[in-house]
């Protein structure tokens, strides 16, 4: 391998966010997480550079300094009772986030959505948005944040290298294979199969992801 990259990290503690640190160490790069627990990220901390905060209070956080260095940023945050419909957490944070990432040179920028999340200008379709708006409606608030996020990448960040992963995950089960991106339909992934995808899309050569919000599924071929 090259020179390590410097990643930084965003919901290292959560189901797929764990997964992609440990592979990210494993290919010997360097991790930079953000966490509002320190210690849920156990013995896994000695080997990161760990900042104490919280997305809620992006006027705590300096922004710029956290950024020096990065090569690549992911987020995979998602807290069902903290994004409610009326407060856009990680919203608001991106709007702080995103001109420090511009001015530090950032590489690229991974945001994982959920799947029935809506992608700007976008639609679900009648099956997804079924589910949204009735089985899945619990999660309305955290799926109106995500859409707010991808509209501000739209409008307000196409000079940066950004990609969305718009993923379904449905456990924290073993592998089931290797996902690929998708613009139709997605499929019910699990967490590490979620943080490899996200991994890969992130340092990959290729620009075919950069500005989509797409959906990822074990039999797409799509890089």
């Amino acid at each position: 391998m090259s020179k390590p990259s410097l990643f930084l990290v965003f919901g290292a503690t959560g189901g797929t966010g764990k997964h992609f640190v440990n592979k990210a160490l494993q290919d010997g790069h360097k991790v930079r997480v953000l966490v509002r627990s320190p210690h849920k990220l156990g013995d896994q901390a000695k080997n990161l550079d760990v900042w104490e905060g919280s997305l809620e209070e992006p006027e705590k956080i300096d922004t710029n300094k956290l950024c020096q260095g990065v090569d690549y940023v992911c987020a995979m945050v998602g807290d069902r009772e903290r994004q409610q419909s009326d407060n856009r957490i990680v919203f608001r944070f991106m709007e702080k986030l995103v001109p420090s990432m511009r001015e530090q040179g950032v590489k690229r920028f991974l945001y994982q959505a959920g799947g029935l999340s809506r992608p700007y200008q976008g639609s679900l379709g009648i099956i997804l948005g079924t589910i949204r708006y009735t089985i899945a409606r619990s999660f309305n608030g955290q799926h109106e944040d995500n859409e707010a996020v991808m509209e501000y990448l739209e409008t307000k960040a196409r000079d940066l290298d950004w990609i969305v992963h718009r993923a379904g995950i449905g456990s924290d089960g073993a592998s089931k294979g290797t996902l690929g991106r998708s613009t139709t339909s997605p499929s019910i992934g699990t967490h590490i199969d979620s943080a490899d995808y996200n991994y890969r899309q992130l340092i990959a050569e290729s620009k075919a992801a950069i500005h989509t919000s797409d959906l990822s599924n074990y039999s797409s071929t799509l890089v």
